[in-house]
Order: C-alpha cells, then sequence, then structure tokens
C-alpha cells in the first residue's frame, strides 16, 4: 500500500458510470426529470418501435448550474438517466476515462468526505448514512454518538469511489475501506475521536440541539404538511419491529434456521444484529455488499475477528498489506455474497435508504434464502422466473417468443452477470447485408439494457433502427457475439455463434441462452474437468479465458466441496454438491399410476403443454404428506427441455383430461427448501423420516406443433395425413410381406397400417426417442391386443415389434425386408448424417424399396405468407414463424429440389437402385409439392454381389416392444 506522503504516484481509477461522475462533480445540483414516452408519441422515428416494443418508453432531462441535455428513448428509467449523464459529459468536454488524480490529492478528498459525514449538514439531510448518525445519538452510555466503521465504509458510494481510487484491491475485498476510513479520521483528530483497537468513530463535539431535533423528525409522506417523529409513538413509547432474518452457521453440521430481530425505532439496529451474533456492540460487526440489485438492502452481517480489527488498527501507525482474517471461511454465506465471509453470518434485509428517515426492513425467510442460492445458477434463475422450483428446467434452445416461458434468455444473463459482480454483457450484431457491403460500422455494440439507441446517437437512431428493420423485410439475417468481462474489464468468455436470423432480437436470444448453457455445465459441477469444459465450450461456439473465469467464481468452488446434507435412508448424510442438475442419474419413477378416458389428443415432439401439477413431500410408509409446490395453469414445449425430464415422460404416455400421479427419489434438498414454505417442518421430516416426491399431473391442453398448424390448415387431409396415405397406397401395391419404418416417432405409420388390409405379415419400427417409442408401443399394443380381430383389417400381421437405435447403424435383423419407410426423418439429422443414412440403408439393410420424405425448402414461401389464424396470438406466432430459416426449429436442413434431387440420384447410381420422385401436398407445380418423396427400387442383382461382411451378430438395436400373434404381446419393458 502507498504512503500518504507519496507525491508523484498516480493511481488507476475505477471506470465510474456517466451518472457517478456528474455526481461527483455536481452533487444535488444536479437535476434528473424522468418522463414516460408512449410509441404514440415516437411518430418522429417510426423504426425505434421495431428496436423496442412496449406500452411505456423513458426520456431523461438532466439540468446542471451550466447545460440543460435531453437522453434519448429507453426501456428502463436508469438507462435514460446514465444517457443523460454520458450526454452531458460529452458537451462538457470530460472524458469519463480521464487519468485520475494524484495520490495524495485523493487522500484530501478521502479526509474531506470523512469531515463532511460528521458535518451539521450531513446529520439532517437524507443520505442512507445519516440514518446510522440519528440512530448512533440515541445509543445509551459510552456508545452515544459511536458510528461503526464499517457502517461508513459501506454505505457512502463516494467514500467507496475513492478509496478504490486510492487502492483497486478495495474493489476485490471491500472490507479494506476500514483501513482507509480509519487513517482518514487519524488525520481529524481535532475534530474527530476514534479508540486504538476499536472500529469506531464519533465527533468529538456534540451536535447543536436544533440540528438533533429537527433531524428527528420528517413530514408524513400521505400528508406533507403533519410532521411526525421517526422514533417515538404517540404513547411516548418506542415503536418495537419483529423483523425475520436468517442465521447462516459457518459450521456446515449446523442448519440454516430463522431468527427474529427485535428493533426499536429509538434503537440502532447494528446493535441487535450484534448482539444476535453474540458480539458487544455494532463496532465489532462487518457487513457485505448488497446482495442481488445495487439498490437491495439484502446483506450479511457477521464478526470481523479481533485479531483483524487490531491489524487494521495498527496499519494506520505502520502501513503495510492488511492481514487475511485467519478465520473460518462461511462456505455458504461466501457464495451467496460475492465476496469472503468469515465466521458465523446474519442475512437481512434492513438499513435505511434514501426515500426518508425512517429504518426500511422486509422478512427474509429460510425459504428466499434458498431462492438466493438457486438463482445464483442459470437453471435456478429459470425455475424461479416460471415460479417451478421442481418442475422447470432450462430449455435446450429458444423457440419463438409465443413457445418461450419465463424470463428471456437475455435479461437472465443480464440477472446473471449481475449477481456475480461481473460487468454488463456486450452484444455485438453483425447483419447479412452489411457482411456482404464490407460496411466498417456493421457490428453494433449493444449494452444488455439498450436496445434503444443512445441520446448522442438519437440523430440517426432512427435509422439504425430503419436499417435494421429493412434488414429484416429484405431477407437479410443477423448474428450475434457475445462478450462477458470482468468487473476490472478483464474478458472471461465470448460466444460467437455461426448461427444467422431473420430477426435481431432473435440472434440475441440465441446467443444469451447458448453462454448460459455453458455456465449451467460449470454450476453444476464446478469440480468438471477443464477439458470437459473446454469441449463444451466448443460445442456451443464459446471461447473463454480460463485464469480469468477461474477468477471471477472461485467462490462456487468452496461451497461445492464442502459437506452439505442430502437425505438419504431417512438420514442426514453428506454430498459433494449443491448445484446438480435436478434428473440426477439413477432416479426412476416409480408407482405410476395413468388415469382417464383415451381422448385421442396426446402430446408431440414440439407441441405446447399445459398442465395443472402438484409436488408434495411424502414420508413412505407413514401418513405424512407436504404439499412443495403447484401450479393450476403450467405450459411448456414439449421435446425443448424446458421440464423434468421424468414429468415429461409421463406426459408422454397421457391423453388429455387425464391424471397420472407418481413418485421419486428426492433432489438436492436446496430445491426442497426453495419451494416449502415450512423448512424448520421440512427438515424435521427430512431428518427422521425416509421420503420421496410424489407428482400429481393432470394434463389440460395440447396446441400442435406450429408446422403441423400450418400444414392442417392449409392442406386437406393434412400434410402429414397425406404422407402416410402415400406411403400406405406405395405398401398396398408392392404386395410386401416386411417393411421397417425409419424413425418410425410415435407409429403414426404403422397405426395406420392396422387400419388397412395388406399383405403385411411383420413390420417394425426404429427411433431414438424413447418417449415417442413408448406412445407407439402403447397405441399399437392397445389395438393390437383388442378383443376383436376385426378391429384390425391387417389380419395377414403375425408380428409387430420396436427398436430403440439410430438410423445411420445396422443391425442385421431388419435386413433385406421388401420395403422401408423414412417419413420426415432426415431433416432432423445434420446433413453429413442424412448422406450416411442413404448409404447404410442402400447398402447394409437393402430393402427392395425405400421410401424417403422431406420437407422442400422452396415451398416454404408459400406456407409464410398464408394467412393461417385469425386470432392476435396466433398472428402474432405465426410472425415469428416466419423469422425462421425452415418450418420447424429442430430442422437441420431443409432441401431444394434440385439438393434432394442430386442427394437420391447419386445414391441410387452408387447402390444399384433406380429412383422416382413424386410428393404430396400442393399440385407438382411451382415450386413443387410441399413434401417430395423419392422411391428407391432395387435392381436384381447376382447374389454374389452382396456384401460379404453381413453378419447377423450386428445387432445394434435394443428392443423395446414386441408383439407376436401367437402370443398377444411381449414386451422388453
Amino acid at each position: 500500500m502507498e504512503t500518504e506522503g507519496a507525491s508523484s504516484v498516480t493511481v488507476r481509477k475505477t471506470t465510474c458510470s456517466p451518472k457517478a461522475i456528474i455526481h461527483q462533480k455536481f452533487g444535488s445540483n444536479a437535476c434528473y426529470k424522468t418522463e414516460e414516452v408512449h410509441e404514440s408519441a415516437q411518430n418522429g422515428c417510426p423504426g425505434l418501435a421495431f428496436v423496442q416494443k412496449g406500452p411505456c418508453l423513458y426520456r431523461c432531462t438532466l439540468q446542471l448550474p451550466e447545460i440543460t441535455v435531453v437522453s434519448g428513448i429507453f426501456k428502463k428509467k436508469k438507462d435514460a438517466e446514465q444517457s443523460a449523464a454520458e450526454l452531458a459529459l460529452e458537451k462538457l468536454n470530460i472524458d469519463p476515462a480521464a487519468k485520475s488524480s494524484s495520490l495524495p490529492e485523493t487522500w484530501d478528498d478521502l479526509v474531506s468526505r470523512v469531515k463532511y459525514l460528521f458535518s451539521d449538514e450531513f446529520l439532517s439531510s437524507l443520505h442512507p448514512l445519516s440514518g446510522h448518525f440519528r440512530a448512533a445519538l440515541q445509543r445509551e452510555g459510552h456508545l452515544s454518538g459511536l458510528i461503526p466503521a464499517c457502517a461508513i465504509a459501506v454505505f457512502d458510494v463516494t467514500l467507496g469511489n475513492l478509496c478504490k481510487s486510492i487502492d483497486p484491491k478495495v474493489e476485490s475485498n471491500p472490507f479494506l475501506i476500514i483501513s482507509h476510513v480509519m487513517r482518514a479520521a487519524a488525520r481529524l483528530s481535532g475534530f474527530i475521536a476514534s479508540s486504538e483497537g476499536e472500529l469506531w468513530i464519533r465527533r468529538k463535539n456534540p451536535y447543536p440541539p436544533e440540528i438533533i431535533e429537527l433531524s428527528s423528525i420528517q413530514q408524513n409522506p400521505n400528508n406533507p404538511e403533519i410532521i411526525v417523529s421517526s422514533s417515538i409513538q404517540q404513547s411516548g413509547f418506542p415503536e418495537i419491529f419483529m423483523v425475520e432474518a436468517v442465521s447462516i452457521p459457518c459450521s456446515l453440521e449446523k442448519t440454516v434456521e430463522r431468527v427474529i430481530l427485535n428493533l426499536t425505532s429509538s434503537g440502532y439496529f447494528l446493535d441487535v444484529i450484534a448482539k444476535q451474533l453474540g458480539l458487544l456492540e455494532a463496532a465489532d460487526l462487518m457487513i457485505s455488499r448488497p446482495i442481488g440489485k445495487a439498490s437491495s438492502e439484502t446483506r450479511m452481517y457477521f464478526a470481523a475477528p479481533k485479531k483483524y480489527l487490531l491489524d487494521i488498527y495498527s496499519d494506520l501507525l505502520n502501513p503495510k498489506e492488511v492481514c487475511s482474517f485467519g478465520g473460518t471461511l462461511n462456505a455458504r454465506a461466501s457464495y451467496l455474497s460475492g465476496q469472503d465471509i468469515y465466521g458465523d453470518a446474519i442475512l437481512a434485509t434492513i438499513g435505511y435508504t434514501w426515500r426518508s428517515k425512517d429504518l426500511f426492513y422486509e422478512e427474509v425467510s429460510v425459504k428466499s434464502y434458498y431462492r438466493m442460492l438457486i438463482g445464483k445458477t442459470p437453471r435456478g434463475l429459470y425455475r424461479l422466473s416460471r415460479g417451478a422450483i421442481l418442475a422447470a428446467e432450462l430449455p435446450l434452445a429458444f423457440s419463438t417468443n409465443a413457445k418461450w416461458k419465463g424470463s428471456f434468455p437475455r435479461e437472465m444473463l443480464c440477472t446473471f452477470c449481475r449477481q456475480h459482480r461481473l460487468s454488463q454483457p456486450i452484444f455485438s450484431t453483425l447483419s447479412s447485408l452489411e457482411e456482404s457491403s464490407g460496411s466498417s460500422q456493421s457490428h453494433k455494440k449493444l449494452r444488455v439494457t439498450e436496445l434503444a439507441v443512445k441520446d448522442t446517437q438519437h440523430a440517426n437512431g432512427c435509422a439504425v433502427a430503419t436499417v435494421a428493420k429493412e434488414s429484416m423485410e429484405s431477407g437479410g439475417s443477423f448474428r450475434c457475439e457475445v462478450k462477458v468481462f470482468s468487473k476490472f474489464q478483464d474478458l472471461i468468455l465470448e460466444c460467437s455463434p455461426k448461427d444467422s436470423f431473420k430477426k435481431q432480437s432473435d440472434a440475441i436470444q440465441n446467443s444469451s441462452l447458448k453462454v448460459l448453457l455453458w455456465l449451467d455445465v460449470y454450476f453444476r459441477d464446478p469440480n468438471v474437468p477443464l477439458e470437459t469444459l473446454k469441449a463444451s465450450a466448443d460445442g456451443l461456439d464459446i471461447r473463454f479465458e480460463a485464469p480469468n473465469f477461474i477468477e471471477a467464481f472461485m467462490l462456487c468452488q468452496p461451497l461445492h466441496n464442502v459437506l452439505h446434507n442430502e437425505i438419504e435412508e431417512g438420514k442426514l448424510v453428506y454430498a459433494n454438491s449443491v448445484n446438480v442438475p435436478y434428473a440426477l442419474p439413477g432416479h426412476e419413477i416409480r408407482s405410476l399410476n395413468i388415469e382417464g378416458p383415451d381422448s385421442g389428443v396426446s402430446p408431440s415432439n414440439g407441441s405446447l403443454s399445459c398442465v395443472s401439477y402438484s409436488v408434495s413431500l411424502v414420508a413412505e410408509g407413514e401418513h405424512i404428506k407436504e404439499l412443495l409446490e403447484s401450479s393450476d395453469d403450467f405450459e411448456f414445449e414439449i421435446a425443448s427441455g424446458a421440464v423434468n425430464p421424468h414429468l415429461e415422460s409421463v406426459l408422454m404416455q397421457m391423453y388429455v383430461g387425464q391424471s397420472a400421479c407418481f413418485s421419486m427419489d428426492l433432489p438436492p434438498r436446496e430445491l426442497i427448501f426453495a419451494a416449502a414454505d415450512d423448512s424448520a417442518r421440512m427438515l424435521s421430516i427430512l431428518s427422521s423420516k425416509t421420503c420421496c416426491l410424489e407428482y400429481t399431473i393432470t394434463l389440460l391442453r395440447v396446441t400442435e406443433p406450429l408446422e403441423d398448424r400450418m400444414e392442417q390448415a392449409l392442406f386437406s387431409p393434412p400434410l402429414s395425413k397425406q404422407r402416410v396415405e402415400y406411403a400406405v397406397q406405395s405398401i398396398k401395391e408392392s404386395c410386401a410381406t416386411t417393411l421397417v419404418d425409419f424413425g418410425c416417432g410415435s407409429g403414426s405409420l404403422l397405426d395406420s397400417l392396422l387400419n388397412y388390409p395388406t399383405s403385411l405379415e411383420k413390420i417394425a419400427g426404429i427411433d431414438l426417442s424413447q418417449k415417442s417409442l413408448t406412445r407407439a408401443a402403447k397405441i399399437l399394443n392397445s389395438k393390437l391386443n383388442s378383443n376383436s380381430d376385426a378391429d384390425i383389417s391387417c389380419t395377414a400381421l403375425k408380428s409387430a415389434i420396436l427398436y430403440d437405435g439410430s438410423v445411420t447403424n445396422f443391425d442385421s435383423r431388419l435386413c433385406g425386408f421388401d420395403i422401408g419407410t423414412c417419413l420426415e426423418v432426415i431433416e432432423h439429422m445434420q446433413e453429413d448424417q442424412a448422406h450416411l443414412f442413404g448409404n447404410v440403408a442402400l447398402s447394409y439393410f437393402r430393402p427392395k424399396i425405400l421410401i424417403v420424405s422431406t420437407p422442400n425448402y422452396e415451398y416454404n414461401v408459400i406456407l409464410q405468407k398464408a394467412t393461417l389464424s385469425t386470432s392476435e396470438d396466433e398472428l402474432d406466432e405465426r410472425s415469428e414463424s416466419q423469422s425462421c430459416k425452415f418450418r420447424n426449429h429442430d430442422h437441420k436442413f431443409e432441401w431444394t429440389r434440385a439438393q434432394f434431387n442430386s442427394w437420391a440420384t447419386e445414391l441410387a447410381t452408387r447402390h444399384n437402385y433406380s429412383v422416382e420422385f413424386s410428393g404430396v401436398g400442393g399440385s407438382g407445380d411451382e415450386p413443387g409439392f410441399a413434401s417430395q418423396i423419392a422411391v428407391f427400387r432395387r435392381r436384381t442383382v447376382p447374389q454374389e454381389d452382396y456384401p460379404e461382411d453381413l453378419s447377423d451378430s450386428e445387432q445394434h438395436y435394443q428392443v423395446i416392444w414386441e408383439w407376436s400373434s401367437s402370443d398377444r404381446s411381449r414386451s422388453a419393458l
């Protein structure tokens, strides 16, 4: 640490916001006036409505002694204020990045600030710290007027910024500010008194009585003419407040518990917290930074070890590096606050604010503590936004706004960075039109809260917005890069996706989600090997700086490695992880029971399903059942990863109107306590009983995927049914006796075949999705095992079988079938996998006939221009779909007719097949059929031309369900 006498040393000042710089320069002479601006008032800039949607925006006018400036239009008030401050700095020729004052000058400013805090003027102000001064004057005995140094260090932002200018280490260890405060106080010995070895300060000369009287009263906010006392009720006795807080013991063998702080209007709340921690008085306390938003009063309070206090004080006499606490790290409190906390801690929301002279407080329950804990992770943020701790999961892909539920990825990424004290993410969007023109201004860097144009660019802001809109309308697309920096602007990670989108907002949301998904890999297990983390980053187009990343999240490590209570065999045991995913390996569904009639409507991939559900903690073998969480209207997209996978697995077996009940092993207890209202009772049950979670679900409704609704609205019969009918007709004409359906899904084709008389004796289906196979097995099993053979038209059928496996892997049991089908499957693979499937199918499986269908990309223009809906919501959803390149967000490619013909012709030539092209949907004229079809027919070849390496031992598929006419049904499940 530099001494005060160093005259030539300059210090690096931490970056301050424009508003903070204006406050430092002008103080109370800076007046901000914010007004609401509705979209209807934006006639002069129609393009801005494209950038920022919403009923109300904000504009700020900043009045300074010399100038007045007006900001641009923003989504949030604080962004408008920052924009106005930034414009004012430019007009005043003040460079925010200019070098700071010399060290002695900064020390002089710090001493002046401390002196001002003890002035008559400050005591009467509404500054949050002035409340501590007023309360300290009401302390009894020798404590009267004593101000804890920790309060001064924490609650005055200006003082904190000065200390950061003197020593940048203060940013990573804010408790060092106490040392600077005490040193500044020592230079004011004629005005301020302090005690050796104790961290308190008081004013030597008493305040004038009139100043004390003025500071102790305030106006009633409901009636400004009524003056009330803030310290004593009309009865003459102090008012008592019972405030709920949370005790977080340092020892992990002790549980987090609820405590009650008995505060009085005439007392000092820090004394009450100190007493709760077993301390003599408030000067022995340490106070953390705000937890959550910067304006939050939620903080950690804990005891500073005496040795640390003495070390700080001795540092005043002999400047040196202040030693570490030397105590035991409180892993839970440290992780939650984002800084090192030692010993036992109290989590409370209490303090003085700018709003009034009264003490502000809110309850902090054990439930809210655990919600804060899980809210530090990407997965937890999404769960909280959906209000579904035990049901929701962070989705694997961003779908259209109509299908995405909960907080948007960009918003969650912003919150995540704020909670971990990182800089706001930077988004750089690049238009394909600008890329092709080589514009040097193609990258538009956007702070996460600033999609509106800053005031300094307001003159051309409309043009920027209009260009973006025109880019979308003219067929352009956007890519978005995301960068996340530390508080010191060190790069932590950079996401540079190759995917492009027709809407700028979609590009931003998708990039944000990629970052969140990768961060979630780490937060599930902070001990994940670096190689695994890098592999995951590569798969998501992310590059990260390992040293900066580890430093930014180093506080996650202690919490992950310490012993955390988990439940096993009715006892509290210890496990390694707090942030493990909810769907733990080995967790299985138990006691599944589905009730209700078959309505014929069930979920499918891409559909929106709405359920009512409840989750209860059940003590096994006893009559104890405690409700944890419930929802009457919980909607999510099937196969998007947005819900507990076990819940979705059960749902795929249900029909609309049916109810199900099942039980599961317990998740991490943090999730249970975050959902439970009575954590003490939950802990009692978990400690003494063998427990499980019981889910009850009712499937309320299912909305078909947009692709299916578009096809159903445009085609009669629906396009999906036309494809099945085309395949059925081909099968009947072929007189085939064996059939394999590659990518059979939920069995729509196999089910339809049972309604027609055919020559088929054996049918088989193969798919990668066990959910779809389970549904297909249920449908086929019900129909084939019906009491009356008259219900089955395909009376020649002798066997049916479903396999779990990939169509790109060969299995000898399916070799040489008469006919194979592959309807709308290949577009869900990567293109190289589609080529691999073609080669495997025609060179190894070698069916006599193979029917392959896939969407015709050229037909999309008709689908997307058609008017399909009448309701406003559906029109909005259709508009979102038009911004997508393909018909379905799960499609990896969609081929034109020329591309499909080239693929099929090359395959047929290579493997001695002929190929014919056809299709369904539309007339076949320009731009072709909606679904294009290729029919491959094997030419007669000598037996020796068959591959010699086909072995009966090549069996890579798992039998999921099997049926035989001889014994009616048999299942491998």
